[in-house]
């Protein structure tokens, strides 16, 4: 009998052996990167023993073939160039079953030396509102609605809002350098 979804059961001796769900794991790793946690999930979901499932995992991870470390720090760039802001990566990360110091940590490393995600919430919202600054609150409350369901902080959203320039150190045209010298440009 199949089961919903149309997933054939896997041979009861199949699932016993470690060597079935080492076969079944790599398979998926070949496809992109798992967590720990969500690789368990689709070894338990087809079928395997508990058992078997421990084992494939511990040897996945002693060749370190599964690892939440890199698989979070490729969630946070995938998700970075797609638009999406931290708290929405944290609840990606949250998902897929790591753990809550792997998430701080990762979270911690992407604020280090990751994305800028104040100027990714503002490529966000000029490829969907235009280079234009709201003018009215209703404009203004609508466009940091969007950028909240991205996953942007109200930092993050006020700096793009407010119009607050990437380099506090930029000099515009027209500008006085720190100097007191009129821009030459």
């Amino acid at each position: 009998m199949r089961r919903p979804g149309g997933r054939k059961q896997i041979d009861p001796e199949k699932a016993l052996d470690p060597k079935s769900a080492h076969a079944f794991a790599v398979g998926h790793l070949a496809r992109r990167d798992f967590s720990t946690a969500e690789l368990r999930r689709k070894l338990k979901d087809r079928g395997f023993d508990e058992s078997a499932i421990d084992s494939a995992l511990t040897e996945l991870g002693a060749s370190n073939a599964i690892n939440d470390g890199r698989y979070g720090d490729n969630v946070v760039a995938h998700r970075a160039r797609r638009g999406q802001g931290p708290a929405r990566i944290r609840q990606e990360l949250q998902r897929s079953g790591l753990g809550a110091e792997a998430i701080q940590a990762t979270m911690a490393k992407a604020k280090e030396g990751g994305p800028d995600f104040v100027g990714l919430a503002r490529a966000a919202r000029a490829r969907k509102f235009g280079p234009e600054l709201p003018k009215d609150w209703k404009e203004r409350s609508r466009q940091a609605r969007f950028l909240q369901y991205r996953g942007f902080s109200t930092d993050h959203i006020r700096a793009v809002l407010e119009g607050v320039p990437d380099d506090p150190f930029r000099i515009e045209p027209g500008d006085t350098d720190p100097s007191g010298d009129p821009d030459p440009t």
